[in-house]
C-alpha cells in the first residue's frame, strides 16, 4: 500500500478528532456555557448537518483544483478552527467555530475515499476508514483526557488542533500531486442518480448513522449519569469502546470482502442486541464494560458498511460524487441521531435515548430485505481489479 493512503488515514484521524472530540466533553460543555445537555449536543449536529448541506456544492466548484492543496486546505482549516474554539467567550462563538471548518471538511472525505478506491479499491479505502477508528480510540478519549487532566475544556481543543497540524504535515510530505482530472464526468455522475439500488443505498446510509449517533452521541453523559462513572473512568472508558473499533473495522472489511449484505444484517442485528443489554445493564459498572467493548467492536463498522455498499456499484468516473452524497448522508445522519437523541433525553431522560437507536437500526435492518439489486450485493469483489470488471457491466446496466 503506497504511503499516501496512510497519510490520507492520517487526515481522516485529524479531521474525525474535531467532529467527533467534542462527545467526550459534552456535559462540562454544558455547565461551563450554562446550556442543557440536548443544546450542547448541536455542537455535534451543527456540524454534520453544515457537511451534509455543503459536500455536494463544495464538490462542484473544487472541481478543477488540485486535489492534494484542496485536502491540505481543509487540515489547515482545521487547525485554525480548533484554536479559534479554545477561545470561544460563549456559546454561540463556539458554535461557529465549530461550524466554519465544516463547510470545507465534505471535500477531504470525497477526495480521499475517491483517490484511495482508485488505488487499491476496498482494501485502500478500509485503510483511510481506519482512520476513523483509530481517531476514536486515541482522539475522542485523549481529548478528553487533557479536559480531566488539565481540569481545562480548553485543553480538549487545543490537541484537536495539535493532531490536525501533524495531519497536514503528512499530507504535504507524502501525498504527490493530484491535479485534477480533465475529463468532465457529468454525464456519468447524472447516470448513477437513476440507479434505484444507490438511493436505496443511501437512505439505509441516513437511517444506520441516526441509530448509531443517536446514542454514541450522548455516550459520555450515559456513562456518567446511568453507569455513575466519572471523567476519567469514561476517558479510559472511550479509549476501550475505540481500540476494540479499530478490530471491529478490520473484521468487518473481511467480512465485506466474502458477503455484504450478510454482513450488513449482522452489522445491524449485533449493534440492535448491545444497545438492547446496555438499557438492561446500564446501571451497573463492570457488566458495562463488557458491553462497551462489544459496542465499540461493532459500531465503527458502520462507517465502513456504508461506503462499500455504496461505491462498489458505481463507475470510477462518479465515484468522487457519490462519495459527495454519501458524506451529506453521514453527516444528515449524524444530525439527525444526535437532534432525536436530545429530544429524547430533554423528554423521557438519558437512559431512554438507547430506545430511539434500537428503533432506527431496525428500520435499516428491514430496508435491507428489499429485494432491490440483492444479487449484486451479495458479493463483494477481493481488490481493485475485481472493482474494475464490473464497471462495464454496471454502465451497460
Amino acid at each position: 500500500m503506497k504511503r499516501s493512503i496512510y497519510a490520507m488515514a492520517l487526515g481522516a484521524f485529524g479531521i474525525i478528532t474535531t467532529e467527533f472530540g467534542v462527545i467526550g466533553i459534552l456535559p462540562n460543555l454544558a455547565k461551563v456555557f450554562d446550556v442543557s445537555l440536548d443544546t450542547a449536543g448541536w455542537l455535534l449536529s451543527a456540524f454534520a448537518l453544515t457537511v451534509a448541506l455543503s459536500s455536494p456544492l463544495i464538490t462542484a466548484v473544487t472541481g478543477r483544483l488540485n486535489r492534494k492543496v484542496l485536502m491540505s486546505a481543509v487540515l489547515a482549516v482545521f487547525v485554525v478552527s480548533n484554536l479559534l474554539s479554545a477561545f470561544s467567550p460563549n456559546f454561540t462563538v463556539l458554535m461557529i467555530a465549530r461550524v466554519l471548518p465544516a463547510v470545507l471538511h465534505p471535500l477531504f472525505w470525497n477526495i480521499s475515499l475517491a483517490a484511495a478506491f482508485k488505488e487499491s479499491g476496498s482494501k485502500a479505502v478500509s485503510v483511510v476508514m481506519s482512520g476513523v477508528s483509530i481517531a476514536t480510540v486515541m482522539g475522542v478519549p485523549i481529548t478528553t483526557y487533557a479536559a480531566e487532566f488539565f481540569h481545562n475544556w480548553q485543553a480538549s481543543f487545543f490537541l484537536s488542533s495539535l493532531v490536525s497540524l501533524i495531519a497536514f504535515m503528512g499530507l504535504l510530505f507524502f501525498v504527490p500531486s493530484m491535479p485534477a482530472s480533465k475529463k468532465t464526468a457529468g454525464e456519468s455522475q447524472l447516470f448513477v442518480l437513476k440507479s434505484p439500488q444507490l438511493w436505496l443505498n443511501l437512505v439505509s446510509t441516513i437511517l444506520m448513522l441516526s441509530g448509531m449517533f443517536s446514542s454514541y452521541g450522548y455516550l459520555a453523559a450515559y456513562l456518567e449519569k446511568i453507569t455513575q462513572m466519572n471523567g476519567t473512568q469514561i476517558s479510559v472508558m472511550l479509549l476501550l469502546f475505540g481500540g476494540l473499533g479499530v478490530l471491529g473495522n478490520w473484521l468487518t472489511g473481511l467480512a465485506l470482502s466474502k458477503n455484504v449484505l450478510l454482513t450488513t444484517r449482522v452489522f445491524f442485528a449485533s449493534l440492535i442486541l448491545v444497545q438492547l443489554l446496555a438499557y438492561t445493564f446500564g446501571g451497573f459498572f463492570i457488566p458495562m464494560v463488557f458491553i462497551l467493548s462489544l459496542w465499540g467492536a461493532v459500531h465503527t463498522g458502520g462507517f465502513l458498511i456504508g461506503n462499500i455498499r455504496t461505491t462498489r456499484s458505481v463507475p470510477h468516473s462518479a465515484l468522487e460524487f457519490v462519495n459527495s452524497l454519501l458524506t451529506s448522508c453521514y453527516n444528515i445522519g449524524i444530525s439527525l441521531g444526535t437532534m432525536l437523541g436530545g429530544l429524547i433525553i430533554a423528554r423521557y431522560g438519558v437512559h431512554q435515548v438507547l430506545w430511539m437507536s434500537i428503533s432506527l437500526l431496525a428500520a435499516t435492518l428491514a430496508l435491507s430485505f428489499i429485494p432491490l439489486g440483492k444479487k449484486q450485493e451479495a458479493t463483494a469483489p477481493a481488490d481493485a481489479e475485481a472493482e474494475k470488471e464490473l464497471q462495464p457491466g454496471i454502465m451497460r446496466a
